[in-house]
């Protein structure tokens, strides 16, 4: 088994491609066979695995969260600004985990497919991502 905390500086609200350094961890594991466990240890940011080869996909999916948790839209909770609640309502419709199967040393993503730290707070955050591996 093998753990770590990732690290990420983020620049406020984007989808911010962490996958090579997820990859680049595995591979430094010496782990060839196994489950990968991502979690995402803070309630206004979120994991999330999609394309990563048209930019626009990322920009079409964050429009699309402000669309379904708006700013200013009379929340109880907004002890942090506008864009708190909706934060924590767009963190909790993507999800704070992922597990890949990991095979020769990689996780088992699709072509296209990419992992993604979305910050959904307006201004920049250091966020963490907590790693497990788990096999042979």
């Amino acid at each position: 088994q093998a753990t770590a905390v990732l690290a990420i500086q983020t620049p406020g609200r984007d989808l911010l491609e962490i996958t090579d350094d997820v990859c680049e961890w595995v591979d430094e594991s010496g782990i060839t066979l196994g489950i990968l466990t991502l979690f995402c240890q803070h309630t206004s940011a979120s994991l999330c695995i999609n394309e990563n080869a048209a930019p626009a996909v990322r920009r079409d999916l964050l429009r699309w969260l402000d669309r379904i948790a708006p700013e200013n839209a009379a929340y109880e909770h907004d002890d942090e600004g506008a864009d708190d609640m909706p934060a924590h309502i767009k963190a909790m419709l993507t999800g704070n985990s992922l597990v890949i199967p990991v095979a020769d040393g990689r996780p088992m993503l699709g072509t296209w497919q990419g992992i993604y730290l979305a910050e959904h707070r307006a201004r920049p955050h250091r966020r963490s991502v907590a790693m497990h591996l788990a096999g042979e």
